[in-house]
Formats: C-alpha cells, sequence, structure tokens
C-alpha cells in the first residue's frame, strides 16, 4: 500500500457532500481534508483514506457538508440593537418612517452601538451556515465595526455611509461629491481586498436610491475596477425610485445608471422589484448582479408578487443572490420564501427549484463577487469554509433527496459546526471565537441606550402593563 500523498490539518469523514462544483457533484460517504486555510482534497471517503495523512480526523456520518452560504446584502449595524422598537405609526408614509425614525436610528449608534451590532449580525449568520457577507453600505464607524467583526472569524465586505447628493438645491455639489469620494477612497486603502484573499475588506458600497450624485457613481465604478471589487446599492425596492428618477432624467434608475456609465459586471444592486422590461434587458447585457431581499419585500409591501421579474433574471442569466436585509438570518429560509413567493405568484410548482435556491446562496453569490475562484464550492485549492448540517433531526426523516431536503424542509436550527479560513467558528452550535453571552447582554444594553437617546417612542399595537 502506498504511503498517503497530502498531509492535513483536519479530515472530516463520511459525510455527504454537496460540492456545488461545476458538475454539482453529490458525494455520499464523501471526505473533505483541510490544510490551513484551504481545501486540498475533496473525494470519496475511502479514496482520501489512501491518499492523505490528517493530523486530526472527524467522523461525519452523520453530516451533510456545504459550502458557506452567502448573504449578499444584510445592514449589520442598527437592526441587531433594535429590531423589536416600532418604526413609526401604522398611517405614516414608508418615506416618512424611513426618515423621521429609521435613519435617526442609524445616525445616533456610537462606534462602540456598531460594533456590538456588528458581531451580533457575525454570530446570527455564522449561526445559519452564513460565511460571507455583503454590507448593506450603511456602517458609520467602520474602524470599530472591523475590529468588533475580526472577533467573530466572519468573511465580509463592508462599507461606510456614502451618499453624496446635495439635497438643498443652494448647497454645492461639487463639495458634496467630492467628501463622499474621499470616504470611499479612503476605506480601500485601509481595508484592501488583496485579490479576495482578505477575510475582511472594505468595497465602495452605495445607500443608493437617489441619494448619489453621478460623480459618486462613477467615482465608485472606477474604484471597483481598478481594484478588482464590487459597487453594490440600493435600487428601485418600489416606485419612489422609478419616478424620481424619470422627474429629474426622464429615464429610469437602471437607464439612467447606463447612461453615465455605471453599470456592469462590477456592480450588484439590492432589491431591483420596481423595474420594467427595458431595465431587466440592460441587467442582462451588463453582467450587473441582482439581490434580492425577499423578507424585506413582503414586510415592506413591495409588489413583488405582481411586478418583480426575477424569474425572468434567472432565466437570462443574470446572478440572482439572496439577502436577508437584516430582516432574518437564515438565508435558506430567504431562498424557501423566494420560491414559494414566485410560485404561487406565478402559478407555476417548477419554478425555483432546490437547486436553484441552493446556486443562489453559494456559485450566484460567489461569481456576482467576483470570489468565485476562493469561495463558493467544496474544490481543492479554495478557502475551508463550509458548513455542517445535522441529519440527526426529526425534520430530516431518511435521507433519500439531500439537495431537496437542504433547501427546502430542513430546519433552520439544523447546522451544527462551520469552518471559516480553516478555522471552526461554530461547534455544535456555540461560537467558539467570542462570548456569546457577553455580546447578547451588552447589546441589549445597548439598544435601550441607544432609543432612549433618539428620543422616539417606543409603541407597541396593544398596551402593556
Amino acid at each position: 500500500m502506498s504511503e498517503p500523498t497530502l498531509r492535513a490539518d483536519l479530515m472530516i469523514s463520511g459525510a455527504t457532500l454537496i460540492t456545488m462544483d461545476a458538475t454539482r457533484q453529490v458525494i455520499e460517504d464523501g471526505a473533505l481534508a483541510i490544510a490551513g486555510d484551504r481545501i486540498i482534497a475533496v473525494g470519496k471517503r475511502e479514496a482520501l483514506a489512501r491518499t492523505v495523512q490528517a493530523q486530526t480526523v472527524f467522523d461525519g456520518r452523520r453530516f451533510v457538508i456545504t459550502p458557506g452560504f452567502v448573504d449578499a446584502h444584510i445592514h449589520i449595524t442598527g437592526d441587531p440593537l433594535t429590531r423589536g422598537f416600532a418604526r413609526g405609526a401604522p398611517d405614516e408614509s414608508w418615506s416618512d418612517k424611513l426618515m423621521r425614525w429609521v435613519i435617526p436610528i442609524f445616525r445616533a449608534q456610537t462606534a462602540e452601538d456598531e460594533r456590538l451590532a456588528a458581531q451580533c449580525a457575525a454570530l446570527a449568520m455564522i449561526r445559519y451556515g452564513t460565511t460571507t457577507f455583503v454590507e448593506a453600505g450603511t456602517v458609520l464607524q467602520l474602524d470599530a465595526v472591523m475590529q468588533g467583526l475580526s472577533e467573530t472569524g466572519i468573511r465580509g465586505r463592508v462599507g461606510e455611509w456614502v451618499e453624496g447628493r446635495a439635497y438643498d438645491p443652494g448647497a454645492d455639489q461639487a463639495k458634496a461629491s467630492a467628501a463622499a469620494i474621499r470616504i470611499l477612497e479612503s476605506e480601500v486603502e485601509r481595508y484592501p481586498d488583496a485579490g479576495g484573499e482578505a477575510r475582511l475588506a472594505a468595497w465602495p458600497l452605495l445607500v443608493g436610491h437617489s441619494t448619489n450624485s453621478d460623480e459618486v457613481w462613477r467615482a465608485a465604478k472606477v474604484l471597483a475596477d481598478d481594484r478588482g471589487l464590487r459597487v453594490s446599492a440600493h435600487m428601485s425596492p418600489r416606485s419612489g425610485d422609478p419616478d424620481w428618477f424619470l422627474a429629474r432624467y426622464n429615464r429610469r434608475p437602471l437607464e439612467h445608471l447606463a447612461d453615465i456609465g455605471v453599470l456592469g459586471e462590477s456592480v450588484m444592486l439590492t432589491h431591483l422589484a420596481d423595474i420594467d422590461a427595458s431595465e431587466l434587458d440592460l441587467l442582462v447585457q451588463s453582467g450587473a448582479g441582482a439581490i434580492h431581499c425577499p423578507h424585506a419585500a413582503l414586510q415592506g409591501g413591495f409588489g413583488l408578487a405582481h411586478i418583480g421579474l426575477f424569474p425572468e433574471m434567472l432565466d437570462r442569466g443574470v446572478d440572482v443572490m439572496l439577502g436577508t436585509d437584516g430582516m432574518a438570518a437564515d438565508i435558506l429560509a430567504s431562498g424557501r420564501l423566494m420560491a414559494s413567493l414566485f410560485r404561487d405568484a406565478r402559478r407555476d410548482q417548477d419554478l425555483f427549484p432546490a437547486t436553484a435556491v441552493l446556486e443562489m446562496a453559494t456559485v450566484m453569490p460567489a461569481r456576482a463577487m467576483g470570489m468565485s475562484h476562493l469561495i463558493g464550492s467544496l474544490e481543492a485549492g479554495k478557502k475551508a469554509d463550509f458548513v455542517l448540517h445535522d441529519t440527526d433531526l426529526p425534520e430530516w426523516g431518511s435521507v433519500f433527496d439531500v439537495v431537496g431536503q437542504l433547501a427546502f424542509s430542513a430546519p433552520s436550527g439544523g447546522v451544527h459546526s462551520v469552518w471559516i479560513d480553516g478555522v471552526r467558528v461554530l461547534e455544535d452550535g456555540r461560537a467558539t471565537l467570542i462570548d456569546e453571552e457577553k455580546v447578547r447582554a451588552d447589546a441589549r444594553q445597548a439598544g435601550r441606550d441607544l432609543i432612549a437617546r433618539t428620543g422616539l417612542p417606543n409603541r407597541t399595537p396593544w398596551p402593556i402593563r
């Protein structure tokens, strides 16, 4: 018998592997070998037992292993500390709730608030198998957030709050744009992406909607293209964005972005619930990615079931990604909700099959983020970001179609362990790198103090005595 040719720090043996590789291979009685921060071998258990000598062998027979999931749009600050606080009254418009409640809460955060909020968000994502995320571009205290995230082990791309439009007609637009561009340039210098190798890095993430001047959009796109990064921004969740762009430019939002030269493969746009056929054509032609946040769409009443074009996006080759928007932590739950929404709206039970749900949580965001050489699948040479799903739970029963069961019926709490960069950051449902109890306790107090500083009233639907 020949000697093993590979040396590994860890081998997980006997598991079922959903590799998400180019052939979408599923390996029963498989094994995964890790050295440092990389996967070095993937295959059948018997084959790897002959070729790999591992320092530690982990019995994986009760587990399904997937690549780590990607949450392509989440607010990691603000929301985690105040999620239970009602924003506005039922008779207030969406824009009033945003300007008088949501934004003041975001703006009132301290650096410590944002650090704690980011840690809460990271812990919640990891608990459900998310190993990589893209922030929504609404961080105020970037240095504190990066420090807090680094303690959790998560992989992420984060950006400061960048607008750059002078809302007052008498204000100096050039000065406002220049200030925003300086933020973009500073953050990507301080936290470089290193070709995707950095676990945490800054990207030019814009607030979007109607908040960014054309100069800021162009500068963000140039930064992204020159450095191999991505621009991400909110756009067209409802009619407010199209109405604004039509009134100002006589063009819909994506038509305007195309006209000023900022659509392309380095751009990812969130929501896109209210786009028309011409904008869909531009999205397809440009290669830009689309991020769908189904929880936000349904709770926000975007009308997605009536006007959403996400099935058409998928059919035409757009990389469609999932985001929780901070309204949920379980990215698979977002995929299930999306599939159910469009199946019902289109009366087509074959829309968004299990395979599409898993692709939207792994390979599609990896490709759209320009990181498919590092994440998104279980393949030798890629980052050791992977998730162990425990099938020894009553919700699984007998395993027949592992892909379908994981995508649509596996329990949300079924993630047992998570590795990121070859480090085990979750073990038997518990974080390994950070004191969860302390983070939770500190975050609860910080949330109460934050609301007190805003002076906003706590409105509940029923009286509390």
